[in-house]
């Protein structure tokens, strides 16, 4: 039996054009509550949001044979980081500030099972093998992970075609926050000059084999990125949402006595 599809990769390999949604509460049930909604893909994110390697576990186990796909984003692309993620369920990652070709590489490789990679073989005893039931979990694997980079300065932009060149890289996220920052203008990714930025960007990332994502919060902005060939779009943020939503009500009803 060969590790399970990665229907996320699979779907990015269609060409399908993916929704998606940040889960920042780091709870399985607030995680499984925007699943019902029914997003293409959740990231579960490590980055900004305060998971750990248990929560991250226990949110892939919730949303495991739901339509909702997970896609972990971890803080940083250290190799033992990855090895647990993938250990314990995860198929596709988002790595962020990545900023060379030499840098994607050593991620590729991170996320493999030699010799393609350096991943370490402890999988008898994890969630990914189903616990030693998937018995050619190791040997299959490999062709299963996902691996999108995340690009948000200029130094990454700089070298986006040679990081669209690494094979095992499948799609380049854009990170407009820090791009902007990067850039001089401190929270404001609308600025003109950063928005040509990404523009640019998609457009070479859709131009090329990976396919390109990134998120924007308000539905003309996410529009206009989709027409720059944005593949997969994250369009909410669950934390963000729920505030929005409360701080909307308690308005109403300041405004209404």
């Amino acid at each position: 039996m060969p590790a399970p599809e990665n229907r996320f990769k699979s779907a990015l390999l269609r060409g399908e054009r993916l929704i998606g949604c940040w889960a920042g509460f780091a709870d399985p049930y607030a995680t499984e509550v925007l699943a019902s909604a029914g997003f293409d893909w959740l990231v579960i994110d490590g980055e900004h949001a305060p998971n750990d390697l248990r929560s991250i576990s226990a949110q892939l186990a919730v949303l495991a044979g739901r339509q909702s796909l997970p896609v972990v984003r971890l803080p940083m692309g250290e190799a033992w980081a990855i090895k647990q993620v993938l250990d314990v369920g995860a198929q596709s990652l988002i790595i962020p500030m990545v900023e060379s070709a030499d840098q994607a590489r050593a991620l590729v490789r991170a996320t493999r099972y030699p010799p393609e990679g350096i991943r370490g073989s402890g999988a008898a005893l994890a969630r990914a093998s189903e616990f030693s039931r998937i018995k050619d979990y190791i040997p299959t694997a490999n062709a299963q992970i996902c691996l999108i980079v995340q690009v948000e300065s200029m130094a990454g932009i700089d070298a986006l075609g040679d990081i669209l060149a690494v094979e095992g890289v499948d799609g380049v996220f854009i990170g407009p926050s820090d791009l902007a920052v990067d850039m001089g203008y401190v929270g404001d990714s609308h600025a003109a000059e950063v928005q040509e930025v990404i523009r640019g960007a998609l457009a070479q990332i859709a131009a090329s084999p990976k396919a390109a994502g990134i998120l924007a919060l308000d539905h003309a902005t996410a529009q206009r990125y989709a027409d720059c060939g944005a593949q997969f779009l994250a369009v909410g943020i669950d934390v963000v949402m729920l505030a929005q939503a409360a701080r909307a009500t308690v308005a109403r009803w300041r405004d209404a006595w």
